[in-house]
This record gives structure tokens, C-alpha cells and sequence, in this order.
């Protein structure tokens, strides 16, 4: 259950941080948990949407479909995204969404059908200083265009700001599908500055939006990537592999095992691959105490929500790996949506080189926050709890100038 683990690590920040019973309690509540059945050509869908917190601005999250969906998993990423908003000093709070669907299986005019749907159960509580959706797992800009579209329609007037990760045709943000990758690699370059290392292997799980952006800008940089892996399996090569004919292999049969020069690997072997950084990119719940022992990477970056359990990072630290935790290193996507959303809100148009710039610049900031934090407490916490404390203060002193406290 991945919210117990959520609470775990709130009870182990608190001994650390002095968080009261009552600090914790008001920490772990969800404002609003919301639940829907969608129903398209007579087939049922269980549909969800869950604030977590408020304190700081609207609520923020994106929307994903996924088979493995479940309320358990959109109250842990709805904490999430309250943690990573904070610690990025956004002015929003934190929220998700979700459908238990199999994108895969629904026809492009069944997953509008799904996305028009998600609006019309759940329109009266989203809004630009509501709550605002975003793309996740399985969803992109044509589905935020979809949403976009239903809710003006059942409202009335335009409100771009509503949701983010939009077309460009539709306000959306330049920069915002590669962002996520884009923040990722900012923060595995200033790591690599601050351990002094220059030449590195690398294995990435995961090679979809982020995982395969990221790959190819590692690539671009010279970087030794020695295996990638997607939902089915992975390629192996030990003198680095072409992401460019990877993707080009991606893109012709949907799998990276039939890249012709790797060789196939399972998601578990590339895992426990011999590495410099382990790159999670994928699902939660990757390494759990079951295969932390068998990790041999010497630190581990968190692309995907969630891929490291409580009890994962305890066999992990103790092995002297470091993990790069979540709420930093995906929080470029957060980030770039806060532009778009700012754009839609002030009807000003921002340059390209400036956004870039400023993201640059937030995703550094927040990231020498958090590793000198850690360096300064390295007996005592690891960089996750690090980064925890940070965001979780940020949030309890929000909640003591608004008296909730």
C-alpha cells in the first residue's frame, strides 16, 4: 500500500524535524477525495480526483489512465504533488486524477469519449484557481485538448488556465512536453558536479515520454547509456546503445527489445544492472525489499513517482547507494506548467529562452537546497528526507499564517 509508506516516512521526518501529532495528522488529511464512474459504450470506468492540499495555492496534478489505478495511488501521488509544488516554491498545493482504463485497448473516439466524460462528472471542482489538471501516464495535449474543450463547453467561456500541457494552438507552453526530462537532466548534471564525476554508465526503465526525452538528451551529451527498457522489456549493449535507432526501432514495432544490435534484457535484469546511475523512469514501486539488496548502481534517479519503497530505501542507504528522490527530479513538468498556467491567467507570452532560463533556474535552486541540506544532515537523513522536511515545513508554516495551526 503505497500511502502507508507515505505515512511511515512522515512519522520518521517528524522525529527529525519536531512535527506534532497534530502537524502530522492535518499532513496526512486529504481536502477532497472524489470519485466518479465514467461510462463509455457501456462499459464502466472508476474515475477519481484528490486534493490533498491547499495551503499554498490551487491544487495541481495531473490526470493519468492506467489499468493499476486505484484511490490508494491517487492519494499518494495527490501528497506528492503537494511536496514537490512546495519544494519548487510554486503557489499551488497538490492534487491527482485518474481513470482505471487500459488506454491501449480504446479507440482514439473512445478515449475522447473517456476524456469528455472525466469533465462533465468532475468540471464544478476544477478551475484556474481551483484545481488544475495536467497530462500523466497515458494521457498527452490531445486529451487536455479534450477536456479543455468540454469544460467551456459546459461553462460557458474560455478558461485556459484550467488545465496545462495544452496543444500550443490551445495556449499551451513550448517546452512543455519535453519539461519533465528537461528538469531530470538538470538535476543528474549538477549531481554529477557536486560527486565530481564526468564519464558514467547509465540504464533507463522506462522509455516513454520522460524516459525516452531524457535518454535522448543524455545522448546528445556524450553520455554512456548501456540499456533502456519499456513496459514489456529491455535492450542491452556494454559499450552504450544509439538511443536515436533505439527510438527509430521504438517507434516501427513498440518495443526496444528488437533493437537488432542489444541484447534483450528484462525490466528486473535492468534494474540490478552494474551502473553508475540507475534512471527510473516508469511506474511506483520498482525497488522494494525484495530487489534492493540486488542493486548494484551507486545512485538512483527518480523520474517516475514513487519507484522506491520505505523499506527499499532503508537496504539501499545502508548499502551506500543514494537516491535522487521524486518530488526534485520529475518536477521540471510542474514547473513548465506553472509558466503556461501563468501565461493563461495574464495574457502574457513569455520567450522561449527566458522559460528555459527560469527553469534552469528553479530546478538548480531547488536542488542545491535539498543536496546541501543533505550533506550538512548525511548522519541523519538521506536526500529524500531531506527533501521532505524541506517541502513539509514550507506547508506546515502556510497552514500557522492561515490559523489552521
Amino acid at each position: 500500500m503505497t500511502f502507508e509508506d507515505i505515512k511511515k516516512r512522515v512519522r520518521e521526518i517528524s522525529k527529525i524535524a519536531n512535527i506534532s501529532e497534530k502537524e502530522m495528522n492535518l499532513l496526512l488529511k486529504h481536502k477532497h477525495i472524489r470519485k466518479a464512474t465514467l461510462n463509455v459504450n457501456g462499459k464502466n470506468y472508476p474515475a477519481f480526483r484528490i486534493v490533498h492540499n491547499t495551503a499554498l495555492g490551487p491544487g495541481k496534478g495531473g490526470i493519468r489512465y492506467h489499468p493499476n489505478v486505484s484511490e490508494d495511488e491517487v492519494k499518494s501521488l495527490a501528497f506528492w504533488m503537494s511536496l514537490k509544488t512546495s519544494l519548487l516554491n510554486l503557489p499551488y498545493g497538490g492534487a491527482k486524477g485518474g481513470v482505471k482504463v487500459d488506454p491501449k485497448k480504446l479507440s482514439p473516439k473512445d478515449l475522447e469519449k473517456l476524456s469528455r466524460a472525466y469533465i462533465r462528472k468532475f468540471h464544478n471542482y476544477l478551475g484556474q484557481d481551483k484545481d488544475i489538471p495536467a497530462p500523466d501516464v497515458y494521457t498527452d495535449a490531445k486529451i487536455m485538448a479534450y477536456m479543455l474543450d468540454e469544460f467551456e463547453k459546459i461553462k460557458g467561456y474560455h478558461e485556459p488556465g484550467m488545465i496545462t500541457g495544452k496543444p500550443i494552438s490551445l495556449q499551451g507552453c513550448p517546452i512543455r512536453e519535453t519539461a519533465t526530462a528537461a528538469g531530470a537532466f538538470i538535476v543528474l548534471k549538477e549531481l554529477l558536479k557536486k560527486i565530481n564525476k564526468k564519464h558514467c554508465k547509465i540504464a533507463i526503465q522506462g522509455f516513454g515520454n520522460a524516459g525516452l526525452n531524457l535518454a535522448l538528451m543524455l545522448h546528445k551529451e556524450g553520455f554512456e547509456i548501456v540499456a533502456v527498457s519499456d513496459s514489456s522489456n529491455g535492450t542491452y549493449k556494454e559499450k552504450g546503445l544509439d538511443i536515436l535507432e533505439v527510438k527509430e526501432i521504438k517507434e516501427k514495432t513498440n518495443l526496444v527489445e528488437k533493437y537488432p544490435l542489444g541484447k534483450k534484457i528484462t525490466n528486473e535484469q535492468l534494474l540490478e544492472l552494474d551502473v553508475d546511475i540507475l534512471v527510473l523512469a516508469a511506474l511506483e514501486n520498482q525497488i522494494t525489499e525484495k530487489n534492493a539488496s540486488k542493486i548494484k548502481a551507486k545512485y538512483i534517479l527518480e523520474v517516475a513517482n514513487g519507484p522506491v519503497t520505505l523499506d527499499a530505501d532503508h537496504i539501499l542507504k545502508k548499502k551506500g547507494i543514494t537516491v535522487v528522490p521524486d518530488i526534485l527530479v520529475n518536477a521540471g513538468g510542474v514547473v513548465v506548467s506553472y509558466f503556461e498556467w501563468a501565461q493563461n491567467k495574464s495574457g502574457n507570452l513569455f520567450e522561449m529562452s527566458y522559460l528555459e532560463k527560469r527553469l534552469d533556474s528553479l530546478m538548480k535552486s531547488a536542488f542545491d537546497e535539498v543536496y546541501n541540506l543533505y550533506v550538512t544532515n548525511k548522519k541523519k537523513m538521506d536526500m529524500r528526507l531531506a527533501a521532505y522536511g524541506i517541502a513539509i515545513k514550507r506547508i506546515l508554516e502556510a497552514e500557522k499564517a492561515r490559523g489552521n495551526l
